[in-house]
């Protein structure tokens, strides 16, 4: 499997994010065992000490746990983490920058709105 990183975004950040990915997209499943360091490195074509970062940013939000001499599993409740934590992102960052746009664009609630319910009909 290739896949191309993005130049702005820390390729660490993008290793956990694929990861979170494979959880919400049910890839893991809680207290399964994700792919090792090694697997990761090869499939990615990455350093591993990259996907170690990655995983341990995981282990620090509590979304994934080592069992010692096993490996990284999916914590209980790391589904729920990963939304919560990307509802907050969503909140924050992307509806901000959408209703900065709209601003500019002088575009109503309404008509954003209406926008929204079209593209979900689509």
């Amino acid at each position: 499997m290739t896949i191309t990183f993005d130049e702005n975004i820390p390729i660490f950040q993008q290793v956990a994010y694929i990861i979170e990915d494979d959880i919400l997209n049910g890839t893991f499943r809680v207290d399964e065992q994700i792919l090792s360091v090694a697997q990761f490195s090869q499939l990615f074509q990455i350093n591993p000490a990259t996907v170690v970062k990655g995983i341990g940013l995981l282990v620090n939000e509590g979304i994934v746990y080592k069992k010692r001499g096993l490996g990284m599993f999916v914590s209980a409740d790391a589904k729920v983490k990963i939304q919560q934590k990307r509802k907050e992102r969503f909140h924050k960052e992307m509806l901000a920058d959408l209703l900065s746009e709209a601003d500019k664009l002088g575009l109503t609630t309404d008509e954003i709105i209406n926008m929204i319910k079209q593209l979900r009909k689509d």
